[in-house]
């Protein structure tokens, strides 16, 4: 299950696999349910961690990533989130994406979710 702040339950799975494809739910910058301080920089550096502990937990990896979804609070923050998402996805691998302007959850600058895809052996 996944909890949010003050340890509440979300009607939600962090992830749901189905024949080699993993749906993997919006991540947000938190650490124990609450949206660390930060800008879009150190914000977006905690959503990749905590999007790369759901993949790795399943058994996929960044290497797996087909396609993103990203939300960003600041359009202006465009740029700064590019540089920080082209540390993890290298262009030769980089996935398919969306990106939005959305209203967010206080002080949260950035969401991303994705899905992965892995042969069966």
């Amino acid at each position: 299950g996944s909890t949010a702040g003050g340890g509440q339950p979300r009607p939600f799975a962090r992830a749901v696999e189905a024949d080699g494809w993993l749906h993997v739910s919006g991540q947000v910058p938190a650490v124990d349910g609450e949206i660390i301080v930060g800008g879009i920089v150190e914000q977006t550096h905690q959503t990749m961690k905590n999007l790369i502990a759901i993949l790795e937990e399943a058994g996929y990896g960044l290497e797996d990533v087909v396609r993103t979804g990203v939300w960003l609070e600041d359009p202006r923050d465009f740029w700064s989130f590019n540089k920080v998402f082209s540390e993890y996805f290298k262009s030769e691998h980089a996935p398919a994406r969306a990106c939005v302007q959305a209203n967010m959850m206080v002080d949260c600058k950035v969401e991303i979710d994705c899905i992965a895809y892995k042969k069966k052996a």
